[in-house]
């Protein structure tokens, strides 16, 4: 595998996986009621936190989950939890507004408020949703591999993961064309049903990594089932 095709199998692969273009309304409905430039900034931090905790992973790989003693089965099952209380929150409307109390302090300027909301968005918004056990195994995978290029590999990598934390900023600055598009009740329905299908992701999150860490317990079938 040559270098080009190293990275763009990297870039396309963790696009995938954390979908920012997926994400954007959930990204929306998060952050409901803000102004638009401190939604900026939030779709700012959200893409450096991104960048940041990634390449971290990259660089550290499993050293930090081996160092806790935690696999990645016990990583995938914690995150399918956190993500099946947030699929409930956003079948049952409460999404906005687990989100909403930050915009409420009295902070009067734009880049405090903005990080006080992206706060509460870390977890479950930033990791597990869109930060999640595939990305992170993502990341050590292709790290691996990177160590045939030597230093190259490792610029590479960062560059791959520079790109994708882009493309999410560029995703989420994008935000208000889609609520226009979709209103306030077409936004409310897409959350909805959004939010039915991240419990059944997190369940499949919760399958997989029950599949991992017995034997003959899920079949393969089940927790993998379009492999």
């Amino acid at each position: 595998m040559s270098q080009t095709e190293f990275a763009v199998n990297f870039f396309v692969a963790l696009f995938a996986l954390i979908d920012p273009i997926g994400s954007v309304p959930m990204f929306a409905a998060a952050t409901a009621g803000t102004k638009a430039r401190d939604r900026n900034w939030i779709a700012l931090y959200v893409s450096l936190f991104v960048f940041g905790f990634l390449t971290f992973f990259y660089f550290s790989g499993l050293s930090l989950l081996q160092f806790f003693g935690i696999s990645l089965p016990a990583f995938r099952i914690a995150g399918g939890i956190i993500l099946f209380l947030l699929g409930l929150e956003m079948a049952r409307d409460d999404f906005t507004a687990t989100f909403a109390e930050a915009a409420d302090a009295p902070v009067t300027d734009s880049r405090a408020r903005a990080r006080k909301r992206f706060e509460r968005m870390i977890v479950p918004f930033a990791m597990p949703l869109l930060i999640g056990p595939g990305a992170i195994s993502t990341v050590v995978i292709y790290a691996s591999q990177a160590r045939a290029y030597g230093l190259a590999g490792a610029a590479i990598g960062v560059g791959a993961i520079g790109a994708t934390a882009a493309a999410t900023l560029v995703s989420f600055l994008l935000t208000p064309v889609l609520t226009r598009i979709l209103g306030r009740i077409g936004l409310t329905i897409v959350v909805r049903v959004l939010g039915l299908i991240l419990c059944a992701l997190a369940v499949q999150f919760i399958l997989a990594g029950f599949a991992e860490s017995t034997h003959g317990l899920i079949r393969p079938g089940v927790a993998n089932p379009y492999s």
